[in-house]
């Protein structure tokens, strides 16, 4: 499958001056053809918009229904901590249905610290509320969550643990936005999922073999109580990851990941949407694919 993470799709002028978020998600799928991936999914672990640019999610909406015709695949989105819940349902698959799930307030102390820009308080006063999901995808199920608040919610990870009480196929992919994990960089130590501990508690025996993220804006991989964590690179910016003490900076680099599901294990590549020129290229003999390769530099 593709991995996409943190799009943050602005109206008007680009992010930064220099980030068009839909393009940039395009242009990962553009690099995808090219390479000759033939995904079976495209997964989308949140934050969509940049925050405040509610006005993105039309034209959003369309890139993502033109990505799904023109692979022929599901393309499943989460909400990140930078997505408008309300705003957000005319996404496919964003829809509120009957009976929605709602989450608790995440209380002040227990986010992360107000400084960094990932972090947004959810206003106590607005009805808002999760709408999990799981999706089957061949031998595959994929459970979408919502952390955008910072957190699950106890209502929502009861919904998690009845939704994995019976186990599926191949087994279970869980995605959402916040990973059940800090970050190595100082400002983000605390930038995870707050109820991670009990997240982990409820998959934890489970048939879930993979839980997709993002958040950090750089690629991290773990093991937590023996599943495989993949936090997913950002297409709209990278992070400086030797920032100076007590910031958080970003430079222009578009990423994202190739995810392989088998019955033997599961894998995570990162792969930058543009790079440099070649050092150099190895090309196999046509006569003789096993001959000593010639070297051909850039």
């Amino acid at each position: 499958m593709l991995h996409l993470s943190d799009v943050h799709a602005t109206v008007g002028a680009p992010l930064y001056g220099a980030v068009d978020g839909i393009r940039r998600m395009h242009a990962a799928s553009d690099y995808a053809r090219a390479a000759g991936v033939t995904p079976e999914a495209i997964v989308i672990s949140g934050d969509l918009i940049e925050r405040r640019n509610e006005g993105a999610y039309p034209a959003l909406r369309e890139a993502l229904l033109e990505l799904e015709a023109a692979w022929g695949v599901p393309v499943l989105t989460v909400l990140g901590n930078h997505d408008d819940r309300d705003a957000a349902r005319i996404l496919p698959g964003h829809a509120v249905p009957d009976g929605p799930v709602p989450d608790a307030a995440v209380p002040d102390a227990a986010l992360p610290d107000e400084a960094l820009p990932d972090t947004v308080v959810p206003d106590a006063a607005t009805p808002r509320t999760a709408v999990p999901r799981a999706v089957h995808v061949g031998e595959w199920r994929f459970v979408l969550l919502d952390s955008s608040p910072g957190q699950l919610g106890a209502e929502q990870l009861a919904w998690l643990d009845a939704e994995l009480a019976q186990p599926f196929g191949s087994g279970s992919i869980v995605v959402m936005h916040h990973p059940p994990l800090g970050s190595p960089l100082p400002m983000l130590a605390r930038a995870g999922l707050v109820d991670a501990a009990d997240f982990l508690d409820t998959v934890e025996g489970t048939d879930v073999r993979m839980i997709l993220s993002g958040h950090f804006h750089h690629p991290l991989a773990a093991t937590m109580r023996g599943v495989h964590v993949s936090v997913g690179p950002a297409l709209a910016y990278h992070q400086v990851m030797d920032a100076e003490p007590g910031t958080v900076s970003g430079f222009d680099r578009s990423m994202f990941s190739l995810v392989h599901l088998t019955p033997d294990g599961v894998s995570a590549s990162s792969v930058a949407v543009e790079h440099p020129s070649p050092l150099f290229t190895l090309s196999p003999s046509p006569a003789d694919p096993l001959s000593p390769r010639t070297v051909r530099s850039s």
